[in-house]
């Protein structure tokens, strides 16, 4: 699909009322500095109407209530997808047209939140839309992934590379060039601008998932009536941890979540992941094809 990639001119600076964009930042013991840094970043873009913070660490900070944002503290550690929606809520009651939702890890330049707006408002089908993704030494994140089947979360966790590197080249789209915007069915929930028009149309994120899945499954609700887009115009940096690589209790977690992820759409006779799936690399040969 063709998309409008037109932009035109907009002051840095806006009024309020214009703004229609509101953010969530989910925290779980990062630390101060670090979002701050965030919401800095965050204030200086012309699109940003309200941030919300939303707290699941087990102590407040109450030095949020100094930045100007909407500091919301949770008496326990309530996940991910359900933090976010306390704030996406509130984005829909105000009449927000976009809401972003972003990890506090991440750091970018702030006019290309104007620049992801104005893109999505030229092409309105767009329901969701992940910018491309670096690590802080300038390695690319593959983050394009067709949605996934049991195996592919399996081999991609326990088995040796050398065995499962075709699979998984292939689940995270590797021979795709990541410079051409793409409709593609995961997006990574780490740097994620959702249309409120199809979060009312689909519902928000499922708060079954408490870490891990909810991204998928929200991406693949979404990418069921409209486009979820990578947009390699933009980019940011995000210092992933891979949490569930490196301590066992995020790795239970991520496991008893992925079981209810599959349960939910299937496991092994999920017809409707094959033919998004098969759809998705239709798309990028023909992108091959017309260079």
């Amino acid at each position: 699909m063709q998309y409008d990639t037109s932009l035109s001119e907009m002051p840095l600076k806006t009024e309020l009322k214009d703004r229609n964009l509101n953010v969530s930042i989910v925290r779980y013991g990062q630390s101060f500095d670090l979002i701050a840094l965030l919401i800095n970043l965050l204030k200086q873009a012309s699109v940003v109407h309200t941030i919300y913070i939303i707290d699941n660490s087990q102590v407040e900070d109450i030095r949020f209530h100094s930045l100007s944002v909407e500091y919301i503290k949770n008496k326990r550690n309530i996940g991910f997808g359900r933090a976010h929606n306390i704030a996406i809520q509130h984005s829909i009651n105000d009449n927000i047209v976009y809401h972003a939702v972003i990890n506090p890890d991440v750091t970018f330049e702030p006019r290309i939140l104007f620049r992801i707006i104005k893109f999505m408002q030229n092409n309105p089908k767009i329901g969701a839309l992940m910018p491309k993704i670096f690590y802080p030494n300038g390695d690319l994140q593959y983050l394009c992934k067709l949605l996934p089947a049991p195996l592919d979360l399996i081999s991609k966790r326990f088995f040796p590379e050398k065995w499962t590197r075709k699979r998984i080249d292939k689940f995270q789209l590797k021979h795709f060039d990541y410079n051409e915007t793409l409709n593609v069915p995961y997006l990574s929930g780490c740097f994620l601008i959702l249309k409120i028009e199809a979060l009312q149309k689909v519902g928000l994120f499922d708060e079954r998932f408490f870490l891990y899945p909810e991204d998928i499954d929200l991406s693949r609700r979404i990418h069921e009536h409209y486009d979820t887009v990578f947009y390699p115009e933009v980019n940011i940096t995000h210092a992933h941890e891979q949490g569930s690589y490196k301590k066992l209790y995020l790795l239970v977690i991520h496991v008893v979540n992925m079981i209810r992820y599959f349960n939910k759409w299937g496991w092994i006779l999920d017809q409707q992941r094959k033919q998004i799936n098969s759809q998705t690399l239709s798309l990028v040969d023909n992108l091959k094809n017309q260079k």
